[in-house]
């Protein structure tokens, strides 16, 4: 507010910058900061204490806790079931991130033009993603029992016997069944984002493409395709972090078993907190998790950026 002085008029000075900003974002501030604290409170802080555990030597209960610095992760580099649950994890997070967006690109691609039954399509397709891992666990497991599932009832009906098995206690393909149910779950996620992605997918560029005599895969490889990179690398991103903390579905149906043949880092490590009380170690898992999830995804997001560039 304008005045005068003895030295002349006088003239409020303008506020500082730091205030103006503070009024114009405040409102946002404001809503960001609960999600902000939530955040911090429990998923900076514990991620903090765990690589604080990670270096002790501790069972969860006791109220001291005996500094070992790098000794767990020392122990780790030494441990098979380490290596064999990281091998699981891998061949998980390849299978269960392929298969997924294909069968879910696919599904996309043939609901696209809006069928007829289009609706009913899609809820059918995503219904599993809405169910409970612990469902999902439980109606896999009555499929795949050597008795009265149905999957050995529908082999044997059409005369392949031989295959028939119990398929959650045979070693050799216990894994690949787990996966094939969490496979299940998940497609109905991929393929509706898919779908949504392929609503902004330019029609004019798809009819050029045609009138220039590109086939079916063309169209779809060099026309569909970079059109959905922004999607495709959310969602690779996403079933890359989960493959690498898969944990619900492997616990509810096999437990880690038959013999550790479904082991992955996720059950190993709560094994060893909370079966073996020795939370130390396991920290020193649940870093190296987070570790490998976070160089994984950042990687892929690299090359997905340095390709589009």
């Amino acid at each position: 507010m304008a005045g005068t002085t003895l030295d002349g008029p006088f003239i409020a000075p303008s506020s500082s910058p730091v205030a103006r900003s503070w009024r114009r974002y405040r409102a946002g501030i404001f809503f960001v900061l609960p999600a902000l604290i939530l955040y911090l409170l429990f998923m900076v802080y514990p991620f903090f204490r765990s690589i604080y555990f990670s270096l002790t030597s501790w069972n969860g209960v006791t109220a001291v806790k005996e500094w070992v610095g790098l000794a767990n992760y020392r122990e780790l580099i030494g441990d098979r079931l380490f290596w064999l649950s990281l091998q699981h994890t891998i061949i998980w997070v390849i299978v269960g991130t392929i298969a997924p967006i294909v069968i879910g690109m696919l599904l996309a691609i043939l609901l696209w033009r809006r069928p007829k039954g289009f609706t009913l399509f899609r809820t059918f397709f995503f219904m599993p993603q809405v169910l409970s891992t612990v469902v999902i666990g439980i109606v896999w497991n009555w499929i795949y029992n050597p008795i009265f599932g149905i999957l050995n009832e529908a082999l044997d009906a059409v005369g392949l016997e031989d295959i028939s098995r119990g398929w959650l206690g045979d070693p050799d393909v216990a894994l690949y069944a787990v996966l094939v149910a969490a496979i299940w779950a998940t497609i109905g996620f991929v393929f509706v984002i898919l779908l949504a992605g392929l609503q902004n997918v330019s029609k004019d560029l798809l009819e050029a493409a045609t009138i220039d005599g590109a086939n079916v895969w063309q169209r779809f490889w060099n026309v569909t395709v970079p059109q959905l990179a922004g999607v495709l690398n959310v969602v690779i991103a996403l079933l890359l972090i989960g493959g690498f903390s898969v944990f619900d579905v492997v616990f509810v149906m096999t437990g880690g078993g038959p013999a550790n043949a479904t082991e992955v880092l996720a059950t190993y490590t709560y094994k060893e907190a909370f079966t073996q009380n020795n939370v130390g170690y396991a920290s020193a898992l649940a870093v190296v998790i987070t570790v490998i999830s976070l160089i994984a995804s950042v990687t892929f997001i690299r090359l997905r950026e340095r390709q589009e560039a």
